[in-house]
């Protein structure tokens, strides 16, 4: 009795490992980096600044198909950023840069985000989102 009991409890323990899918998110083994590079103009976009890769930017990373962000990081000295620990899935990684197209003189939409997604698919990948290029 003893033995088909702890038979049954050993079974349906390697049923809930073998059925549980890990969804995108943090506690894997993953990661998701890349840099973002900054064109500065002045706030009617009629006079280049300069460029260079920024640091101290928000990045924003979404797991999967949540509507909100679910980790946000400032990028580095050098404009790069890391996201580590990700489990194998779909995010999408954002910055946020001055809609250079919609601007009127004086005035700007700050809020337009650059937006990549990007799919995880092996367990220890590190999946390089490119370089985000935003206005400021």
């Amino acid at each position: 009795m003893k033995t088909k009991n702890l038979f049954i409890v050993l079974l349906l323990t390697a049923i809930s490992f073998l059925s549980c899918k890990k969804e995108p998110g943090i506690g894997g083994d993953a990661s998701i980096y890349g840099k973002v590079f900054v064109k500065h103009y002045n706030t009617d976009f009629t006079y280049f600044i300069s460029s260079y890769y920024g640091p101290d930017i928000y990045v924003y990373l979404i797991f999967g198909n949540d509507i909100s962000y679910s980790k946000r990081i400032k990028t580095t000295y050098d404009g790069g950023f890391e996201f580590k620990f990700l489990y194998e899935g779909n995010y999408k990684v954002y910055a946020y840069s001055i809609d250079s197209v919609a601007t009127v003189t004086g005035q700007y939409k700050p809020d337009s985000a650059v937006v990549k997604e990007i799919s995880i698919s092996g367990r220890t990948e590190n999946a390089d989102a490119g370089t985000f290029t935003i206005f400021q």
